[in-house]
């Protein structure tokens, strides 16, 4: 897939989170209930899928990525732990405080996500920079 196919998809993905989040609002909790089981099974593949694909790149891509990768399996697990811990609490102050975790957990993911797309645009547009620097040389080299 062309390296501006997958940005297209990462700002659909985007659209797409912004429009199911918007529409939770209105949700009862059983409905919301079912759409964070969906989203963590999907949150789970797309994780394996980029387990796979940092597997299939090595060599193909900078080693810190696959360390970023590592870093971000055991981030994401320790996060999915906790959030199942909250999930037993039943004191009415834990809770209260145990929303205030969550929404700012949200607020700094979303953050954490903005920061990695301006990043993949940084990649993409090096990645573009790096194609056009190798076919002047392959030209000047030819002539």
């Amino acid at each position: 897939m062309a390296l501006s196919d997958q940005l297209t998809r990462l700002a659909a993905r985007a659209r797409d989170a912004e429009d199911r989040t918007a529409a939770a609002q209105g949700k009862a909790k059983a409905d919301l209930e079912a759409d964070v089981e969906v989203a963590r099974s999907s949150a789970e593949a797309q994780a394996q899928a980029l387990r796979e694909s940092a597997a299939a790149g090595k060599g193909k891509i900078s080693e810190w990525w696959n360390d970023l990768e590592e870093r971000w399996n055991k981030a994401v697990a320790d996060i999915r732990k906790k959030i199942d811990s909250r999930k037993a609490e039943i004191d009415l102050d834990k809770a209260q405080a145990n929303v205030e975790t969550a929404e700012g957990d949200a607020s700094f993911a979303i953050d954490y996500a903005y920061a990695a797309i301006e990043e993949a645009e940084y990649a993409v547009l090096d990645a573009a920079l790096a194609r056009k620097e190798a076919d002047e040389l392959a030209a000047s080299s030819s002539a």
